[in-house]
């Protein structure tokens, strides 16, 4: 195995450890071997504290990490009074360092590592938010397909974006994060790692929050689903009931999860074929219920097609071909022994057959 290979292994393992001590850390109760273990994880390796520094930015909000108690796992990450009046002084003087402060019990770069860059990077990553929202007109840019077309884009940051037929996606980079949004369609991100620069994605129900992976979005017109399959993606409803935090979920490579009007969906699993079928010119389905196997296969017909509510559940496999969609749709009604009516000039049924 290369020593790159071997890296990026344990830097995704530091990343799920990182990710499962957010979790416990959110618990009411952290008890005295909590803090004990995970003094010890963070100060093992400066790969643990780079892991937990990039998971924190990645779960950017205050709502998921604010019962984290950082000041009680880490008393050292605050400063003492005694501390405190030392660097008082200290500022007065011009000769003022790091390292002398250090040699007092405390530093600056391990209160950094504490909870202050994690504070610091959640206010800024709110306050590029808010200011991205008042202006996400400015400076957007705008690739869209029509019908039967398909197109791949290079953004500023070396990020590939591969567009599906009648797409359309918008961006908006900013110096510390960069913005897009799914108006519609489907889309393959290959995105640049940028530690320091998040890239999100609005999609419908769902916004989605990387530092560098890979994944795919299906905006439908009843939810979006995200699949994945390099990296570790964090998914979440753009909205909720009020009072309440929007739901999240981690995924990691061959899984994938959809977001609609009900909520986060159940994690699946899913594969690079069946995530990225289109790219080949193919659809494949595994088990996929016809109602959502439909709802990719109506990017490509001139008139949408709707399982009757009796058949929306069953299940459909294999692998369909592109080139001809209405022909696909005739062969998926064969297979699941459902007639054709297009007694609706706007809309073909797939309904049971008659007795």
């Amino acid at each position: 195995m290369k020593s790159a290979d071997i890296e990026q292994t344990a830097s995704e393992e530091a990343l799920d450890q990182a990710c499962a001590w957010i979790a416990r850390l959110r618990s009411d109760a952290v008890s005295a071997a909590d803090r004990r273990e995970f003094s010890a994880w963070m100060t093992a390796s400066t790969g643990n504290q780079q892991a937990f520094e990039e998971m924190s930015e990645l779960w950017g909000d205050l709502g998921a990490l604010a019962h984290m108690p950082i000041d009680e796992l880490f008393p050292e990450s605050r400063p003492s009074t005694r501390t405190a009046t030392k660097r008082s002084t200290a500022q007065s003087t011009p000769a003022y360092s790091d390292t002398a402060v250090a040699s007092h019990g405390w530093n600056l770069s391990q209160w950094l590592m504490g909870g202050g860059l994690v504070a610091a990077c959640l206010m800024v990553t709110l306050w590029v938010g808010n200011l991205w929202m008042s202006n996400n007109q400015l400076g957007e840019q705008v690739y869209a397909t029509n019908v039967g077309e398909t197109r791949t884009v290079t953004l500023s940051d070396g990020s590939q974006i591969e567009l599906n037929t009648n797409t359309e996606l918008r961006v908006a980079y900013t110096r510390n994060e960069r913005h897009t949004r799914l108006l519609r369609g489907e889309a393959y991100f290959q995105v640049a790692r940028q530690t320091s620069r998040p890239f999100t994605v609005a999609a419908g129900k769902a916004n989605i929050r990387v530092l560098g992976t890979k994944f795919n979005i299906e905006r439908n017109p009843e939810s979006t689903r995200v699949s994945v399959t390099h990296g570790v993606v964090a998914v979440s409803e753009a909205q909720s009931a009020p009072g309440l935090r929007p739901d999240s979920v981690k995924l990691v490579k061959d899984q994938k999860v959809s977001v609609s009007n009900t909520g986060l969906g159940r994690v699946s699993h899913t594969s690079t074929e069946e995530a990225i079928d289109w790219t080949r010119g193919v659809l494949v389905f595994e088990q996929t219920p016809l109602a959502e196997a439909l709802e990719e296969l109506n990017r490509y017909l001139q008139t949408p097609a709707k399982a009757d509510n009796t058949v929306r559940e069953r299940a459909l496999s294999g692998t369909f071909e592109l080139s001809d969609p209405e022909h696909t749709l005739s062969a998926i009604a064969a297979a699941l022994d459902l007639e054709e009516d297009h007694s609706d000039p706007n809309l073909t049924l797939l309904s049971p057959k008659p007795n």
